[in-house]
């Protein structure tokens, strides 16, 4: 058991003497404990008999804690903490069960929770489980209507490919179809007709893109970073604000029977935002939000720049331990999952990903000398940057970007605490540039779950040797924190991607992936110990809240949860497959599922 030392909130040291003597502690103390102010009151709630995991500098473990409004009032053994009880105060036996810091997730998309608003969509595990998916939506919306297939990534098929033009024409010959996996697609030919997109088509609205084409130099259906240009008309209803809110906040309560407290919407637009201010206002939020507010980079850099700004002058952009903007969001270039992020060495032919040119490296969206006088205004306005940036190509562009800012404005870069989202593809070097410059990366290890089998097929075993490498991270001294990238559905092993965050616990220390027989790089996981930073403290410097919660310390805010195992002591298996049986928000339970 890691030994506690005695750590006070700072305001307690003008009152120590009393509660020293409200508490009869002396010089004979068995062990120290940390106490707040509020310890000349009685707690509203103490928790006993626990395996306390607090996450705290020294990750101390403890027995009990006491909360008093929706704060943590003191956290240490169970006689300590117990003798603050009044009359009113309620004290639970947990009887040995683990308690953690609330968890975080640090990228979500909670638009997600309208995916299956009009209809339930199946799991997709086959190009022939896609192909009938679209005969049947063919059947039920008739001629003439779009048909859209979003984010089943082809990585994660059994048979790992995009479906092929003519394959998509036979599904559905009357109806325009488009298998959309974020900024690329595979197109039938009438999509594209309706789209414009043919031999001839060209990119004019100074965005990057590619479109792919056969030995004849007709468009094969594949497009990089062009479902901007597909005249897509949605044949669902559309949802009422009320039901968008409803389903929101059923997707809010479904992370809370996970163990998550905290999230950040990492794209997320104006309405979105004005629909969270909503619900707080309402008090209906039963997690914390943070939020990258979505930029769009193509355009004038007047206009760009002007965006930004007002986005680091709203309102909540000021400290709020419900809801904050905390940064900006772009795309810097495609995806692993797609065949579009941006490599430093050749992807390689691949019928996988339908590549054909040998010395094809993925797709940058902006240039460096472009991104940086946006990342420079993000500075100026003391907002966060981060960029999607999944391939090693596109991680060095930001580093490089940063590494000039750093320069040119000394001591003002690293207190916005920069970010790398995704940050897959990595090198050394980049590694051991994060601590040097404050930046922080936001990383998912359930796509290494997921995809680690196709990624293996495409680069091989050595070339992934800094894919994901959270051990080198940590060893460097940076700062990585767990997310999910949750897009679609409510459910947290149905989703895409799963945010169910023991599936992350479980992967990032076992570097375990499906369909394959070895773990990726065992070298890379995480300790227990480590993993559960992942999820907690870590995030909560990523998203500016580490000053309130992500650890459990008197003074946070009581964001906590309860187990029904030792996250450091069970199983892999059991790890996976943990179970949340209450979870705590501000003190006040959000999700509940503990015997009695």
């Amino acid at each position: 058991m890691h030994k506690r030392r005695a750590i006070l909130h700072p305001a307690i040291s003008r009152l120590i003497a009393i509660a020293l003597l409200i508490v009869g502690f002396g010089c004979a103390r068995r062990s120290p404990i940390s106490i707040d102010p509020v310890t000349l009151v009685h707690p509203d709630l103490i928790l006993l008999n626990a395996k306390v995991i607090t996450v705290d500098g020294d990750f101390s473990i403890v027995q009990a804690v006491a909360i008093h409004e929706g704060k943590i009032m003191a956290v240490g053994d169970n006689e300590d903490v117990r003798r603050f009880a009044g009359p009113q105060t309620e004290i639970i036996d947990l009887h040995g069960r683990a308690v953690l810091p609330g968890l975080i997730d640090s990228h979500v998309h909670p638009g997600a929770a309208m995916t299956e608003f009009d209809h339930t969509i199946p799991e997709m595990e086959s190009v022939e489980d896609v192909l009938d998916y679209i005969a049947k939506r063919a059947k039920v919306l008739g001629p003439g209507k779009w048909i859209q297939v979003r984010q089943v990534f082809i990585t994660r098929l059994k048979d790992p490919r995009y479906p092929t033009r003519a394959e998509l024409d036979k599904a559905a010959p009357e109806n325009p179809v488009t298998f959309s996996t974020g900024p690329d697609a595979s197109l039938n030919s009438l999509a594209l007709k309706l789209s414009g997109i043919d031999a001839n088509f060209k990119i004019t609205d100074g965005g990057s893109g590619q479109v792919e084409k056969d030995a004849a130099g007709q468009p094969t259906g594949i497009l990089r970073n062009l479902s901007r240009y597909v005249k897509y008309e949605s044949p669902e209803p559309k949802p009422t604000e009320a039901d968008t809110e409803r389903r929101t906040l059923e997707l809010f309560h479904d992370y809370n029977s996970v163990g998550l407290t905290s999230i950040c919407d990492r794209d997320a637009s104006p309405g979105a935002i004005e629909r969270y201010a909503r619900l707080r206002e309402r008090g209906d939020l039963t997690i914390r939000l943070s939020a990258s507010h979505h930029i769009d980079t193509i355009g004038t850099m007047d206009s760009i720049l002007g965006r930004i700004k007002a986005v680091g002058e709203h309102p909540l952009h000021k400290p709020d331990p419900m809801l904050q903007i905390i940064g900006i969001k772009c795309y810097l270039d495609g995806g692993m999952l797609t065949g579009s992020a941006y490599m430093r060495e050749p992807w390689g032919v691949s019928t996988v990903y339908g590549i054909t040119d040998p010395n094809y490296r993925g797709v940058l969206f902006i240039p460096e000398a472009r991104l940086l006088p946006i990342v420079r205004q993000c500075v100026n306005s003391k907002l966060q940057f981060t960029a999607h940036s999944v391939g090693d190509g596109a991680v060095h562009t930001l580093l490089n970007v940063y590494q000039q800012l750093d320069k040119e404005m000394p001591g003002q870069l690293a207190p916005t605490r920069p970010c790398i989202t995704h940050s897959n593809f990595m090198s050394k070097e980049a590694v051991e540039m994060l601590p040097k410059l404050g930046v922080n990366v936001d990383i998912q290890p359930v796509w290494l779950w997921l995809d680690t089998r196709t990624l293996l097929g495409q680069f091989g075993y050595e070339r992934l040797r800094w894919f994901q490498p959270l051990k080198s991270i940590f060893a460097a001294g940076g700062n990585a924190g767990g997310g999910s990238d949750h897009m679609q559905k409510i459910g947290s092993l149905r989703s895409v991607n799963p945010y169910n965050p023991f599936l992350g616990l479980y992967t990032c220390t076992t570097r375990n992936a499906r369909w394959t027989d070895a773990p990726l790089h065992p070298e890379e996981a995480l300790t227990r110990e480590q993993a559960l930073r992942f999820y907690t403290i870590n995030n909560a410097k990523i998203l500016f809240k580490d000053h309130l919660v992500g650890s459990l310390e008197a003074g946070k805010l009581a964001d906590l949860i309860i187990v029904d195992h030792d996250p450091l002591t069970c199983s892999a298996e059991e790890l996976r497959n943990m179970k949340v049986l209450r979870t705590y928000l501000g003190g006040k339970i959000v999700y509940d599922q503990l015997p009695q």
